[in-house]
């Protein structure tokens, strides 16, 4: 992926109170249920920080985030890089309440370019990769956890 591309924006309804769509996306132990197992630490402040590996395939890609922006209930936002690999990104989680059911929108934009080689950087990689963490949080909020 590369900067000068368009971001990445993939949106889907969720069941669910604001106020629970917000713990789901900003607290660890939520979080751990349908994102990432594996995360180190997470809180909702500028600032924040989290680093934590991921496999695929014989490739390990270490996670490096940051929490860059906070609105509570509405929109948090944070830096996106990998210990391994060149590139930056940084990616908003959007809750749209103002209907119910909700809507929950990702975007990812590219703030220095990703390797062109490694398939887990290719556009259609990280649209899917949302596709399939938004249907997981949908499914975890459905349940009423």
């Amino acid at each position: 992926m590369k900067r000068t591309d368009p971001p990445i924006v993939v949106s889907n309804t969720v069941q669910g109170t604001v106020e629970t769509i917000w713990a789901a996306i900003t607290q660890l132990k939520l979080m751990q249920h349908w994102y990432f197992e594996n995360i180190d630490a997470f809180e909702p402040v500028v600032g924040s920080r989290s680093r934590f590996p991921v496999q695929s395939e014989d490739r390990t890609f270490t996670h490096l985030w940051e929490v860059t922006a906070v609105k509570p209930l509405e929109r948090i936002s944070y830096g996106w890089q990998y210990e391994e690999y060149p590139g930056t990104s940084v990616v908003h989680f959007e809750i749209d309440a103002k209907v119910q059911p909700a809507t929950v929108r990702i975007i990812t934009e590219v703030l220095e370019d990703f390797p062109e080689d490694i398939p887990e950087f290719r556009r259609e990689s990280c649209q899917g990769g949302w596709e399939y963490f938004l249907g997981r949080l949908k499914s975890y909020l459905a349940q009423g956890e």
